[in-house]
């Protein structure tokens, strides 16, 4: 039976012609499968399901997920990164092909230009907030130190304005979300947390501002909200304003008296892809 598998050019560009004709025809494609972006079970008998390839310099792992979640797409990665996927995907499943891309490495840069000799790590926080009475799933970025301007002398912290150069705004009030910034997205895989991307300078592929070192688990009532909002609200501040809360309502109390300081912007973002 032909599976309800969508395809994309790139992706078919990728795996060839007759490949992308034997998965739309129902040969190597999943029936059930779990989604690679909110992790909860998909089936392609029964519901619109997208090709995700994760691509590196040499091999590459097709991925499934929900045709609502993320589009069919092709998401470069390092072969390192592959191999590790690789690794993984032999252990757990047995078919060829199998949700989850590779696990990220760690990067964390403050702006596409090349970074200063010493960085600050950029670390980064989920939480589900109350926005406009309705539960929303966000991130909270804090670096660990100063960020200075590439190729500045000084010893100040630009981290703030270098994101308004890219498109965040100012939050003065956490009842409302704050705009979407066009070429930014949240990419998740696996039910879990992989990257916040932005435009590359070229205007080619996306490239990632943030990486986990490992995948970030997510809780189950953010995957929740970001389920049925697709988008995810990704507030940053400098460091030591927001600090390590160990609860989603302190967290939220300190995301008040940061925007209350002046010192919180954000932006809302989609998936990765959507």
């Amino acid at each position: 039976m032909p599976r309800m598998l969508d395809v994309s050019d790139d992706v078919r560009a990728e795996i060839g012609d007759e490949e992308a004709d034997r998965l739309l025809a129902g040969v190597n494609a999943p029936g059930a499968y779990d989604c690679t972006s909110c992790r909860t079970p998909g089936n392609s008998d029964q519901e619109r399901t997208s090709t995700v390839l994760f691509v590196g310099q040499e091999t590459a792992v097709l991925a499934f997920a929900h045709a609502t979640c993320v589009p069919s797409q092709v998401v470069p990665v390092s072969e390192e990164q592959l191999a590790g996927a690789v690794r993984s995907i032999t252990a757990e499943e047995s078919s060829p092909y199998a949700a989850g891309p590779p696990p990220a490495q760690p990067a964390a840069y403050p702006h596409s230009a090349p970074p200063p000799p010493r960085q600050a790590v950029l670390g980064v926080t989920s939480g589900v907030v109350l926005v406009g009475g309705e539960q929303r799933p966000a991130l909270v970025v804090e670096p660990t130190g100063p960020i200075t301007r590439p190729g500045a002398t000084g010893h100040g912290d630009d981290f703030l304005p270098l994101l308004t150069e890219q498109g965040f705004l100012p939050v003065v009030d956490l009842g409302r979300p704050p705009v979407a910034i066009p070429g930014w997205s949240v990419l998740l895989a696996m039910g879990q947390l992989h990257a916040v991307l932005m435009p590359a300078a070229n205007g080619g592929s996306p490239v990632a501002w943030w990486q986990a070192h490992s995948p970030m688990p997510l809780s189950e009532g953010w995957r929740g909200a970001v389920g049925r909002s697709q988008q995810v609200l990704v507030y940053a501040a400098a460091a030591g304003t927001i600090g390590t809360q160990p609860r989603e309502d302190q967290l939220r109390t300190a995301l008040d008296r940061a925007a209350a300081r002046g010192a919180l912007v954000g932006a809302s973002m989609p998936l990765a892809g959507t």
